[in-house]
């Protein structure tokens, strides 16, 4: 397993790491890379600021190793998104991290 620190600076054990996007900001796309240390089934997610889903970008059982995922600033519809803040989350069992993403149009 992955070693984290905690607020507390206790390490904790983590099944999985979540990188910043890049570019940040981006325009028109980013990429998202998460890397697995066991197979296991993930979710990745895009949400807004008032924590609504934007898009759903991996949902079901991946490999160990690195991952990379590309955000084309698009809705779960395929519709353009606006401009601002949105955050990124990858949960693997009762694990989640969260990650900020700024998309300027």
């Amino acid at each position: 397993y992955l070693t984290a620190i905690a607020g507390n600076g206790d390490r904790i054990s983590a099944q999985f790491e979540l990188a910043q996007n890049y570019p940040n900001p981006f325009n028109p796309s980013t990429t998202i890379e998460f890397r697995l240390v066991q197979t296991q089934s993930v979710e990745l997610s895009v949400f807004n600021l008032q924590g609504k889903k934007v898009r759903t970008l991996v949902h079901g059982v991946e490999a160990p190793g690195l991952h990379h995922v590309k955000w084309d600033g698009r809705d779960q519809a395929g519709r353009p998104v606006a401009s601002g803040l949105y955050f990124y989350q990858l949960r693997a069992g009762q694990q989640s991290f969260t990650r900020k993403m700024m998309l300027l149009k």
